[in-house]
């Protein structure tokens, strides 16, 4: 095979024709001469600029993970620097410039309202006072109550002197510390906040110390339980509680102590105030237990088959007073608490066995069964179970009962309105849920509570309202209505007069209380020499601070004086309503809405139970 061109021609550098010693000339000549001869000016350009590009050359920064161009490394650093400058040392100027926080928002009415409405609480303690009490006209009183009782260590010194008189009844103290417990559970933060949460503990430790010297709280199964210390009849001429009018510190008269073998309204009351109490007191692991303990037994002394009488019945030292309806209602609300403070289920499915509503008559829409008191406690035991319902949503076999439930609380609430005209206003706006008798303002203030508090659930369970007929209710309508009444307390009415006293510029003057009414001065006014205080027409000397006094009547109308009782004496019950309240309503402090879980914290998981199959079908 020969070499080819295959590109065409010959391979001779020289022109066809010429000589071999031409060509030999030819392949002589200076090959770069030839070279250069042979490029055009573009190829010449490219070799020219070749040694100038070479000398700019890019150089680059191993950074050992990274290869960067140094180019590129130095304006990175000098963009980081540009930013420090630029953005960093603004902000570190203006980090150390002092700075002019802004202030919390005024208390409000509410919670400059409530900071005195507990101090009432420590104008009514009984025994032997602490130093930082912070009453300066009360001292040490009741030192020798139930000092003759063998069964109670140390007698039943301590508790709470219930109004304006020296007895304590523990039927409306157990419920004021129960209700003042619920307030804890649901609004702790805001007590927090408000500086008042050890305060508000203590005002309950000293109810439910003195509540577990009532019985034997630390058996298992008990006997009896005691219901009363002090005693009072109408139109007596011997002295007791009603009849003297002294202070508290200077008793010399007899105090009888009851008891009763059959109390299913005061057991059951009892129980729901420690068990609320131990959920409060979680922090305090022995004392929770230890409350827990004597609730279960006094729980069980309630629920006792063969006694089952009211405690009151056929006892004229308390039926004229405080005398209980019934017992059906304190034990849907003692087996809430029990159920939650302690997680057993058992108590859970007493609580919704659809026979207890039933005798309970908590479905058939009766409007006064629908007021919240200290008697009735059917209207908070079916809120307190809708709570149940609305977090937990346990199902199976509760469902049934607890959906009803709150079909009853949503009623309650309704019922309450003006809307609706089942209850009378009087022309100032205050609901009249005890038609117009004496003392009303007790069971306003446990109306706007529920109000208030069912609110908070539904908002905190992203439920907007609910239908009263065909009115639709928004958790704001819910707040309307509870802030409305509790401003008229407040001095919000026609004689814009605050039924607090110590709250507002005009509030009542002349307390039926005998300890404000008696001047603290060292001297000890007898039985009746007391009555010169009772009967005066000047002011009290001591400013009972916080009480909510009876009220206005049905016309809105006050008549501030001592001996109208109906009017101007305070309650226990009435002031633990008050301060419930309040809280559910301040606005005040940072914390809002109610702590869904704390109330929880005993209760295990709940699983569903599969219900029964159906029946077996039969042609």
């Amino acid at each position: 095979m020969h070499s080819m061109n295959h590109w065409g021609g010959t391979f001779e550098i020289g022109a066809e024709g010429t000589t071999d010693d031409e060509h030999s000339r030819n392949m002589d000549l200076d090959r770069a001469a030839l070279s250069r001869q042979q490029l055009d000016e573009t190829q010449q350009s490219w070799l020219l600029a070749g040694p100038q590009e070479s000398k700019k050359k890019d150089k680059y920064v191993d950074l050992g993970c990274l290869i960067v161009k140094r180019k590129v490394l130095k304006w990175i650093l000098y963009g980081f620097l540009f930013a420090v400058v630029v953005i960093a040392v603004p902000i570190i100027i203006a980090k150390s410039i002092p700075k002019h926080r802004k202030p919390p928002p005024p208390p409000d009415q509410y919670s400059q309202a409530l900071h005195k409405a507990l101090m009432f609480f420590n104008a009514q303690k009984s025994g032997r006072l602490p130093k930082n009490n912070g009453v300066p006209w009360r001292g040490d009183s009741g030192l020798s109550d139930g000092s003759t009782l063998d069964d109670v260590k140390g007698g039943l010194v301590g508790g709470y002197y219930d109004a304006g008189d020296n007895i304590k009844f523990h039927f409306p103290m157990a419920f004021s510390m129960t209700l003042l417990s619920w307030s804890v559970v649901e609004y702790s933060d805001k007590y927090k906040d408000l500086g008042e949460y050890d305060h508000v503990r203590d005002l309950i430790k000293w109810g439910t110390d003195y509540l577990l010297k009532t019985f034997n709280s630390s058996a298992t199964t008990i006997s009896k339980i005691y219901s009363q210390v002090g005693v009072a009849t109408n139109a007596s001429t011997t002295p007791d509680d009603h009849y003297c009018w002294m202070r508290p510190e200077d008793m010399d008269y007899p105090r009888p102590v009851q008891q009763a073998s059959s109390a299913p309204d005061l057991g059951g009351e009892v129980a729901a105030a420690l068990a609320a109490a131990s959920i409060v007191f979680r922090d305090d692991a022995a004392y929770s237990k230890k409350l827990l303990r004597g609730a279960a037994a006094v729980y069980k002394f309630a629920r006792d088959q063969g006694h089952r009488t009211p405690y009151s019945r056929g006892n004229l030292a308390i039926e004229l007073f405080y005398n209980s309806t019934g017992y059906w209602d304190e034990y849907m609300w003692s087996a809430a608490w029990m159920y939650y403070a302690s997680g057993n289920g058992s108590y859970a499915l007493f609580a919704t066995d659809p026979r207890l509503p039933n005798n309970a008559k908590a479905f058939m829409q009766i409007p006064d069964l629908g007021v919240f008191s200290w008697d009735n406690k059917l209207p908070g035991a079916q809120l307190l179970l809708t709570r149940l319902r609305l977090f937990l949503n346990p199902g199976y076999p509760y469902e049934e009962s607890l959906s009803r439930y709150q079909n009853a609380t949503g009623l309650n609430i309704c019922m309450d309105l003006q809307r609706f005209n089942v209850f009378n206003y009087t022309p100032g706006g205050l609901v009249q849920l005890n038609h117009g008798r004496p003392q009303p303002l007790q069971y306003v203030v446990n109306a706007a509570f529920l109000s208030s508090l069912y609110a908070d659930y539904l908002d905190a369970a992203n439920v907007p309202g609910y239908y009263c007929g065909p009115y639709y209710l928004s958790t704001d309508n819910l707040r309307s209505f509870a802030r409305a009444q509790v401003n008229y307390i407040l001095g919000d009415n026609p004689l814009k007069m605050s039924y607090v006293v110590g709250h507002g510029n005009k509030y009542p003057k002349h307390v039926h209380h005998r300890g404000a009414s008696i001047p603290h001065n060292g001297v000890k006014y007898s039985c009746t020499g007391g009555y010169k205080w009772r009967d005066a027409k000047t002011d009290n000397p001591n400013t009972i601070i916080g009480a909510m006094v009876g009220g206005p009547d049905r016309n809105d109308r006050f008549s501030d004086v001592r001996t109208n009782y109906g009017y101007t004496e305070p309650t226990m019950a009435g002031n633990a309503g008050l301060v419930a309240a309040l809280i559910s309503l301040t606005t005040t402090t940072g914390s809002a809405g109610v702590d869904k879980n704390t109330i929880f914290s005993a209760v295990p998981p709940m699983y569903p139970a599969s219900p029964p199959p159906p029946t077996p079908w039969s042609p």
